[in-house]
């Protein structure tokens, strides 16, 4: 992989809800967490990543703490995880995170964003030729404190890293699904602690689209981030410098 273009797929193909969202998502993934395999992080690394993520977003540890005892108690609903893939205009794949209480509603209302938006929602399994899904480790400069950066890099690649990218604000380190585990305790090993530790999905082709064909695009995902179901949407549109402008104006 390139580096360049990792580092432009971090910017691109997944599009950030607000913090507000994010606290949501973040509260569900604790307490399924929770549920799994119990309140105590050291012996539930689920758990244990979960925190830590909520951490990198300045989550409230009153917060957190609340989450955990919420799920501990039995009071939070029980969420499933569920996807939907489908086929947004000019043929860009989307790809749907959701974890949910209620299936029915879930997919009714992610039914009626793709309806309303000229999309076309797809079957299990249908985009599994266009998204690979990878271990994401975003980490601070300040956390490697007087650590070298080049060694510390090495160690990663050492570590089972596929790519590693760096600027003045830190590292985003790329890993395979299978290896998100060992990475996670390299990092603990190194005692270097991720402001992230995330699996995400990333294409492995991608589909130029235009102006009209980006925005409608970038409708639907809206739509769909506002739903206080859906985790993460993915997509495989690839905008050229001169569209990214137009959208910016």
């Amino acid at each position: 992989m390139g580096r360049i273009f990792e580092k432009r797929k971090h910017k691109i193909f997944a599009r950030n809800a607000k913090l507000s969202k994010l606290f949501t998502r973040i509260g569900k993934e604790i307490a399924m967490a929770v549920k799994a395999g119990g309140p105590n992080p050291e012996g539930n690394s689920r758990l244990k990543v979960a925190i830590q993520n909520a951490r990198g977003m300045n989550m409230p540890k009153d917060n957190i703490d609340r989450a955990i005892k919420k799920a501990a108690g039995g009071e939070e609903a029980d969420f499933a995880e569920v996807t939907y893939e489908g086929y947004a205009p000019g043929g860009v794949a989307v790809f749907v995170e959701a974890a949910t209480n209620n299936t029915t509603r879930t997919v009714a209302n992610v039914r009626s964003f793709f309806s309303k938006c000229g999309a076309n929602l797809g079957t299990s399994g249908s985009l599994a030729h266009i998204f690979e899904r990878k271990a994401e480790f975003v980490i601070e400069a300040a956390a490697l404190k007087s650590r070298d950066a080049d060694e510390f890099e090495m160690e990663l690649i050492d570590g089972g890293a596929d790519d590693v990218v760096r600027d003045e604000e830190g590292f985003i380190v790329f890993a395979p699904f299978a290896s998100f585990g060992a990475m996670q305790q390299k990092l603990e090993a190194l005692g270097v602690e991720a402001k992230s530790a995330e699996l995400k999905r990333f294409p492995l082709v991608t589909a130029p689209a235009d102006i009209t064909t980006a925005r409608a695009v970038l409708k639907l995902v809206d739509m769909l981030n506002e739903d206080d179901d859906v985790n993460a949407v993915y997509h495989n549109m690839d905008l050229t410098e001169e569209v990214e402008a137009e959208l910016e104006q």
